[in-house]
């Protein structure tokens, strides 16, 4: 287990979750804004993208109140796991995170704050990391919102950042500083 916060556990992810995220990954609801409407994930995908890779990004899987509903990583900043230059720095421990729930029906109702802020304080504390960045696609206003209520600050605008849906797509990237 990674940490338990409420009715949250984040643990690693296991080769048994692979059909899991085939699920998730295959729900056009969940894809509009995580990998996109046009790039359903199968088996063979999963297994290639999430597993067996040294890519200095710890994965993980999201339980809500001993369900299994989304999926979360993260990363420390640097050249391996990070286009975002400006973030490596020998000065300051950056973690970058990403994260999604696959069950829409948990949507709205306070859980993805609950994740992110429990993920965020995690980081803090036990990889006592400065600050942590995500970087969501512009349009995504519902995540957006989420972000900010956990103490996130939009930095700037990363133009075409993204391809998503057979387009670049602008993303806001967004940062929490421990110091602020």
């Amino acid at each position: 287990m990674i940490f338990e916060k409420g009715n949250i556990m984040v643990r690693p992810l296991q080769t048994n979750d692979n059909h899991l995220l085939v699920r998730w990954l295959s729900n056009i609801t969940v894809l509009e804004f995580y990998e996109g409407r046009d790039n359903p994930f199968d088996l063979e995908k999963v297994n290639n993208d999430f597993y067996n890779l040294d890519d200095g990004v710890v994965k993980c899987i999201v339980v809500y109140k001993a369900k299994a509903i989304g999926y979360i990583q993260f990363y420390q900043v640097n050249n391996k796991t990070s286009t975002i230059h400006d973030y490596y720095s020998q000065e300051e421990i950056t973690y970058g995170m990403d994260q999604f729930i696959g069950e829409p029906e948990y949507w709205n109702k306070g859980i993805g704050t609950l994740l992110v802020r429990s993920m965020v304080d995690y980081l803090l504390e036990k990889k006592r990391a400065d600050r942590v960045i995500m970087d969501p696609q512009r349009t995504n206003s519902r995540a957006i919102r989420c972000y900010e209520k956990c103490g996130f600050k939009k930095v700037r605008i990363l133009p075409k950042h993204e391809f998503h849906e057979g387009e670049l797509r602008d993303c806001w990237l967004i940062e929490f500083n421990r110091s602020i």
